[in-house]
Formats: structure tokens, C-alpha cells, sequence
């Protein structure tokens, strides 16, 4: 089935989504070490098909990159090399983190699992992905 994946891309940790075959709605899959993600991306593209990757670009408040940007920048060669036939889109990220807070909050988690960076991580790619399925069905409902 085909599958768009979210990815939040950090230093250490990476969180992932998926979307639905339709490509409607957005959930949390994991949160890989970064230096395994093309690995885990490859075993996960055995078992579904992955049309798109939509990643987290970090910007700033005033809507210009942020310093985590370059981690990012350095990061996309190797998933396009990975995946050459597979399109690559940025996506905004900014207030993931505090959407993340916020959905975990609302959703009842304990406070010591939203301490977890490993959720906060991959609730942020699910958010990342669900913003991009939101927008691009939008732009389609409107063509």
C-alpha cells in the first residue's frame, strides 16, 4: 500500500510517520537513532510502498532557516540517494515540538512519557506529515 512518510530529523533521533494508504490521515511510527534511519527506511520500504517523503525543515519565528537546518541539509542527499525514484518535500516545523507537547497533554499521556524525547519526536513527525496531507489535500480540493 503506499505510504507517505513524515520525518522529523534530529542529531540523535529521527521520529517518523506514515500516512494512510489514501494519504489522509497521519500517525506516529517510531523514533529511530538518526545514524539508523536510511536502514530503517529501507526495511519498512520491504513491507510498503513509500511515494513521498515530507521532512521537518526547521525555521525561525521570522520564517528564515534555523541552525538546525544545515543537520537537515546534510541529511538530504543521503535519503535522495537512498530512495533516488522517491520525491522529497519540506515542510514547516515550526511549533511541532509544542503541538507535540500539547497533543500528548490533550491526549492524557502521563508527564513522565511526555518527558520521553522519543515521543515527542515522532508525535512531531506525525504533526510534520498531517500539516503537508492537510495542505496538499486542500490545494487539491480547490483545483
Amino acid at each position: 500500500m503506499d505510504r507517505i512518510i513524515g520525518i522529523d530529523f534530529g542529531i540523535k533521533r529521527t521520529g517518523l510517520a506514515a500516512s494512510d494508504p489514501l494519504g489522509i490521515f497521519a500517525s506516529a511510527l517510531e523514533t529511530v537513532h538518526s545514524t539508523k534511519i536510511i536502514e530503517y527506511l529501507k526495511k519498512y520500504a520491504e513491507k510498503e510502498r513509500i511515494v513521498r517523503f515530507v521532512i521537518g525543515y526547521p525555521m525561525n519565528l521570522d520564517g528564515r532557516p534555523s541552525e538546525a537546518k544545515a543537520h537537515v541539509d546534510a541529511f538530504l542527499p543521503k535519503l535522495k540517494a537512498a530512495f533516488p525514484g522517491i520525491p522529497v518535500e519540506l515542510e514547516d516545523e515550526r511549533f511541532t515540538s509544542v503541538l507535540a507537547h500539547r497533543a500528548m497533554i490533550d491526549g492524557g499521556m502521563k508527564a513522565s512519557r511526555r518527558r520521553d524525547k522519543t515521543e515527542v519526536d515522532r508525535i512531531s513527525a506525525a504533526i510534520i506529515l498531517q500539516s503537508y496531507l492537510d495542505r496538499t489535500a486542500s490545494n487539491r480540493n480547490h483545483d
